[in-house]
């Protein structure tokens, strides 16, 4: 996910739409573009590793955790790439700048997946933050800086965005591909160091290409003063030193964590952030009344949004350890690795993103255009609907059976579409619902969202159990029935939040009097 940044730089936009050298954009676009795709295959490809690394025996070559620690430290992980791609903006846009951030940011991840590739489990959890530090400074940034290289009339914008969009599914599938098959045939930390191979791609790529850019991102948009400066690096050197020390207090056993506790405080910490925040924004400031009410519309896409990334993020737990433990994998006289089955997500993004694309439009060219909540209580009761076709495979499974492959495919399936129902509506909700001078702030607000569902779901996966396969089935009920449950609640409140929605800002509203005339009220 990436951070939007609202500035426009028209001065960097040059020549007409057929004038680009990147399939008519910017060439600026190549290089994010490629870039991100080796972000992403390295991303992925690590991200579908983990649970099976931990879970694995000592004698496989892997940690030999429970499912419930591997779930936990799953849910941790990818919930703290969102959470810190908050301060990863924030430097950019005050520090380094844009370029800065997704050059060091690389590195930082690079050389986080060299050490999750020693063969050390002490070295495998220090690979972990780290690439969670690097992630956070590049992943906000490049995507912001794909906005800069259009100014705001520019009609190429949202096809750039498709591109690059593209970029990252062209990576996921090539990260699924390349560690899962190193997994399975080669060994664990070949896998990881694929993935470090693939972010070291990125980088020359991205040293290469950098004049493409014509200078976006090259210095801070809104840099501070000297002495906030060195104010900012001494903070930021200190929490990387407490970062440090807690670490080495782990391993020395001066400190005990327990990833389960632990997953569950930082879940209510990043809720109570979220409704803190939420709620300065709301009562304390000089809002209008418009404003609030669509403040309580989006509050229901937050609620969406959550939910539904608890449910969908078990594709890299619960549902990753179903198809290695309960999936007939052969096909002929070959074993299809446990994490290609991830990369149908990605295959049914590309070929389904057209038809959603095509569907609103018409939709709307029909006069019917569903409000953002009401699109997104359907993706979440669709996603949900994934799990119920779980409920039966997992029945199956517990009867001994080993289930075939197109139960989990049907599940992949239902979750994208569940995903372009929820997941493109959601951000554009909170570009259009948000305040306008809270706009950063509030796509930052809503990014919590992810990184709550994300730990949530981890704590979801902790219950599945690969040796009581008899419980598996009420597992993905409970996911589903839940789900659907508040997808239902939202969908009937968004019955009435979509008169919400579509307010006009109170400073803009006007009156027409008697005489047809327009009055503009101030709020």
């Amino acid at each position: 996910m990436s951070t939007p940044d609202d500035t426009g730089l028209e001065n960097l936009v040059i020549g007409t739409p057929g004038e680009g050298s990147f399939f008519g954009h910017p060439a600026g676009l190549q290089t994010l573009f490629v870039t991100e795709m080796w972000e992403r295959m390295s991303y992925y490809g690590m991200r579908m590793l983990l649970v099976l690394f931990m879970t694995a025996t000592l004698q496989e070559g892997g940690l030999g955790l429970t499912v419930a620690s591997a779930a936990a430290i799953y849910g941790l992980y990818t919930g703290s790439v969102y959470f810190m791609g908050l301060p990863g903006g924030w430097i950019a846009d005050r520090l380094i700048g844009g370029q800065k951030a997704v050059w060091y940011g690389a590195i930082i991840i690079m050389i986080g997946h060299i050490i999750l590739a020693i063969p050390n489990d002490t070295t495998f959890f220090i690979g972990l933050i780290v690439v969670i530090l690097g992630t956070g400074l590049l992943k906000p940034n490049i995507g912001a800086m794909v906005g800069q290289l259009y100014s705001d009339e520019d009609v190429r914008r949202d096809s750039g965005y498709a591109i690059y969009y593209m970029g990252i599914n062209l990576g996921s599938v090539i990260g699924y591909a390349v560690c899962g098959y190193l997994m399975e045939n080669v060994g664990w930390h070949w896998a990881f160091g694929a993935a470090a191979i693939g972010m070291a791609l990125g980088l020359i790529q991205y040293k290469m290409t950098t004049p493409k850019l014509n200078g976006i991102g090259e210095k801070p948009v809104y840099p501070l003063s000297v002495k906030a400066q060195k104010t900012s690096w001494t903070v930021i050197g200190v929490v990387l030193a407490v970062i440090a020390l807690v670490t080495f207090a782990v391993f020395q056993g001066i400190l005990t964590i327990k990833p389960v506790t632990v997953a569950q405080y930082v879940a209510v910490a990043f809720s109570l952030i979220f409704v803190i925040y939420y709620a300065v924004i709301y009562f304390g400031s000089s809002i209008t009344p418009n404003e609030k009410k669509k403040l309580w519309a989006l509050l229901l896409i937050c609620i969406a949004s959550a939910c539904f990334w608890s449910g969908f993020e078990q594709a890299g737990s619960s549902l990753n350890l179903f198809a290695r433990d309960y999936t007939d994998r052969i096909v002929g006289s070959f074993e299809i690795p446990t994490g290609w089955f991830q990369m149908t997500n990605s295959f049914f993004i590309v070929l389904l993103s057209p038809f959603f694309a095509a569907l609103w439009i018409n939709l709307g060219k029909r006069m019917v255009s569903p409000s953002y909540g009401i699109k997104c209580a359907f993706g979440l009761i669709i996603m949900a609907s994934g799990f119920i076709v779980m409920f039966f495979a997992a029945q199956y499974a517990a009867s001994g059976m080993k289930v075939a492959p197109y139960w989990l495919v049907a599940t992949y399936f239902l979750h994208t579409v569940g995903e372009l129902c929820l997941s493109p509506v959601a951000l554009s909700a909170v570009s259009k619902l948000s305040p306008k001078r809270f706009a950063g702030q509030m796509m930052g607000v809503f990014v919590l969202t992810y990184s709550i569902g994300n730990i949530i779901s981890g704590l979801l996966a902790g219950n599945y159990d690969p040796n009581n396969v008899a419980q598996i089935p009420s597992l993905y009920l409970q996911v589903s029935l839940f789900s659907i449950g508040i997808g239902i609640i939202i969908l009937l409140v968004g019955f009435k939040s979509r008169f919400w929605e579509n307010l006009p800002d109170d400073s803009e509203a006007s009156t027409t009097n008697a005489n047809g005339s327009t009055a503009t009220t101030n709020a």
